[in-house]
């Protein structure tokens, strides 16, 4: 769908059902649960190349001279390369992270609607996707920064727009960078308080893992991820295109 059929959509949804979307959310997880463990062990694999730059001149530095990890001040030699890497890392582990999240919401709409196609989970690592990856990581921390300069208090407000990124990234190919920001804010401000609800409620259930001897996480991570499909369907929903 093109930017003014998905703005119109949006104004013409209904307000989003907090327990009718977190019940669905549920029983779809009971039939992707297998697929989000895999996600989550692919996202591990696929971010490690991106710490190790990060972390490597720490690692030099201990070896070479163990006195500056006992320091209670890192030298600036370190200090100055991490902070350099830091956004560059940070836009890199975005961007993997929206690929693959973005795959497990197409694998969350197949089992939801029956659709004969493979768990490709990298189905979204294709030049037109990256690229708007990228740009999408780029605004993501423009938002982020913006957020914190309101005194941090304005991250909260961009977690609902944010979360959402995915969905519009996985289901909207026609969609610019800023057209899937703009759609985000658009769906975010209609149902900003049952979305932030949704979000908080279900991390907090996908942390359970954790009791599990904390490996239990790796299964029940991806729940917190689930809304997200819901939240599209039922305000936008699907073209026979998608």
């Amino acid at each position: 769908m093109i930017f003014s059929d998905i703005t119109s959509k949006i104004e013409q949804s209904t307000a989003l059902d907090f327990s009718l979307i977190f019940s669905k959310s549920i029983e779809l997880f009971k039939l992707v649960w297998v697929q989000g463990f895999i996600i989550v062990l692919l996202t591990f694999a696929t971010l490690i190349p991106f710490y190790i730059p990060m972390y490597l001149p720490l690692l030099i530095a201990g070896v070479t001279d163990p006195e500056i990890l006992r320091s209670e001040e890192a030298p600036p030699e370190l200090i100055i390369p991490m902070v350099i890497l830091m956004p560059i890392m940070f836009l890199g582990i975005t961007t993997i992270s929206l690929l693959l999240n973005a795959a497990f919401l197409r694998i969350c709409k197949n089992k939801d609607l029956n659709l004969s196609e493979s768990d490709n989970y990298f189905y979204y690592f294709k030049k037109k996707y990256v690229s708007k990856s990228i740009s999408l990581a780029l605004l993501t921390l423009g938002l982020l920064l913006l957020g914190m300069l309101a005194c941090g208090i304005g991250v909260f407000y961009m977690v609902v727009p944010i979360s959402l990124i995915p969905a519009f990234l996985a289901f909207d190919e026609e969609l610019t960078a800023m057209e899937i920001i703009k759609s985000c804010f658009s769906l975010g401000n209609k149902n900003w308080l049952v979305i932030f609800g949704l979000v908080i409620v279900m991390g907090l259930l996908a942390e359970l893992g954790v009791l599990l001897c904390f490996v239990g996480v790796l299964f029940t991570a991806m729940l917190a991820k689930i809304p997200v499909y819901f939240m599209y369907k039922d305000s936008i929903g699907f073209s026979p295109e998608t």
